[in-house]
């Protein structure tokens, strides 16, 4: 975590007066005028705190915080003016989003006890991030070892999508993906709710009844609502909602969406889902494509274009690359390996399907099976 402050002003004595005064109590870094510091931020950064001054000239210190918001939006940044009058101080806060607002000219002490408590003030910002993120992967992750143990295939699809949906945003050289994986790891795990013998209809291809299709429509709804339920999961809840929502506006959920207004991760989402859902029949991957191109109004067509692109320049050369398939005793299967086959009791009920990740619970899971009714061995993975 950073502790370096950014001093911002178009004098070049008082950022001079900064270094004399601070340097033995801070790492200051100092930047003559707005481009200067908004330079300093690129090149220099990340800063915990930014202090800038109002008067300046081509940017004032409001604009210049603004912007510096824009690139670095974890820094508390402080404002000084010599012109304390109201409507200063509501724009630095409503605009520049400060922490603290001074007043020229500022005793020494004072400066000194504002930069400590925006360090200070920092620390807490980040602080708190880091439970949160810690939280929100804790649940996460049980929300997944569930879906594991529940629902073993919707749980090898969703690490499926995943890892497709790294591939494209890698392609695409995206680097906030974590609520797009997320999204795509989940984005089943409304079936927990489907009864088994439902969900082994669907599977095997049989004919469903009216109220048996009417709850698997419903699906993407429950799983939106179980994620919606975690904070700062309600970008990815949209995602999962509108997943099966076609580009022309039909589908579930039953709206007026439409088009971009469409969340740009489902469109995503639904193109890859239908692409693995190809795969699975067998079709080769040019052949999926071919035939998505026909599926006119069903998904969005620059999104459709990318996807192919990716797939054809980046995944393959991924793929070819891959780890040679090893056969393992069940006493030897590790945590990370990679299932290319699906696992099955001695009676032939599938336990997990191919492409699952092993993990922790799952092998638990394989372990009980075999105590009670035994397992299929050997276990073919990857690495």
């Amino acid at each position: 975590m950073s502790t370096k402050i950014l001093c911002v002003d178009d004098d070049p004595h008082i950022l001079a007066a900064y270094q004399r005064n601070l340097r033995k109590q801070f790492t200051l870094e100092i930047a003559l005028g707005p481009e200067e510091g908004l330079t300093a931020i690129d090149q220099r950064g990340p800063f915990a705190v930014i202090v800038a001054d109002m008067q300046m000239p081509g940017m004032n210190g409001v604009q210049f915080l603004a912007r510096a918001q824009e690139k670095s939006p974890d820094a508390v940044r402080i404002m000084l003016t010599g012109n304390a009058d109201q409507k200063t101080a509501m724009d630095a806060v409503n605009e520049g989003h400060v922490f603290r607002f001074l007043t020229k000219p500022c005793p020494p002490e004072m400066f000194a006890q504002t930069l400590t408590a925006g360090l200070e003030q920092h620390r807490l910002i980040n602080a708190e991030r880091e439970v949160l993120e810690q939280t929100l992967n804790g649940t996460t992750k049980v929300q997944s070892d569930i879906l594991a143990i529940l629902d073993p295939v919707s749980f090898g699809l969703g690490q499926k999508l995943r890892d497709y949906m790294r591939a494209y945003t890698q392609h695409l050289k995206i680097t906030q993906t974590w609520d797009l994986e997320l999204a795509a790891m989940m984005g089943h795990i409304g079936f927990v709710t489907i009864p088994p013998t439902v969900l082994l209809k669907l599977r095997a291809g049989l004919s469903l009844k009216p109220e048996e299709k009417d709850m698997l429509t419903r699906v993407p709804r429950t799983g939106a609502d179980l994620l919606a339920n975690i904070p700062r999961l309600e970008g990815v809840a949209s995602i999962v909602l509108y997943q099966n929502k076609n580009y022309d506006g039909t589908g579930f959920p039953l709206d007026a969406s439409a088009g971009e207004k469409i969340p740009i991760g489902a469109r995503v989402l639904k193109v890859l889902t239908d692409l693995i859902a190809l795969e699975a029949r067998g079709v080769s991957r040019a052949k999926s494509f071919a035939e998505m191109q026909t599926r006119h109004g069903l998904y969005d067509p620059h999104v459709l274009d990318s996807v192919s692109v990716c797939f054809d320049v980046f995944l393959n050369g991924r793929e070819s690359v891959q780890a040679a398939a090893i056969e393992v005793s069940l006493v030897d299967l590790l945590v990370g390996h990679v299932l290319v086959d699906k696992i099955e009791t001695s009676e032939g009920v599938v336990i997990v399907g191919a492409g699952t990740l092993v993990t922790a619970m799952l092998l638990e899971k394989l372990r009980n099976f075999a105590a009670v009714s035994g397992i299929k061995e050997p276990i073919r993975v990857t690495s």
